[in-house]
């Protein structure tokens, strides 16, 4: 697939990006491609593979779900750098 001129301004506008009328051409060569990439992917057969993620097989840490007893208000507010009547006080942002 070919991408002239015109379709390339408009997918600058579309884009909101602005290209200069000169760029316009090699913005176009470009686009076109993109495309040509896009249409080698689509010959190749990837019946059989797994979706991924990465390209090595990773786990992330885990940590045990376990209850704790909460109930640290005191500790957690004395790392505020403002706490009044028991929670965060932050500045007024909005009039």
């Amino acid at each position: 697939m070919s991408i002239d001129i015109d379709t390339a301004r408009r997918v600058a506008h579309l884009a909101r990006i602005r290209v200069q009328e000169e760029d316009l051409p090699a913005l176009a060569g470009e686009l076109s491609g993109i495309l040509t990439f896009m249409e080698q992917l689509n010959e190749v057969d990837v019946d059989g593979v797994e979706p991924m993620t990465g390209v090595t097989p990773m786990r992330l840490k885990r940590r045990e779900d376990v209850v704790t007893d909460g109930n640290m208000q005191d500790k957690i507010l004395k790392n505020a750098p403002d706490a009044r009547e028991g929670f965060f006080a932050v500045p007024k942002v909005v009039e």
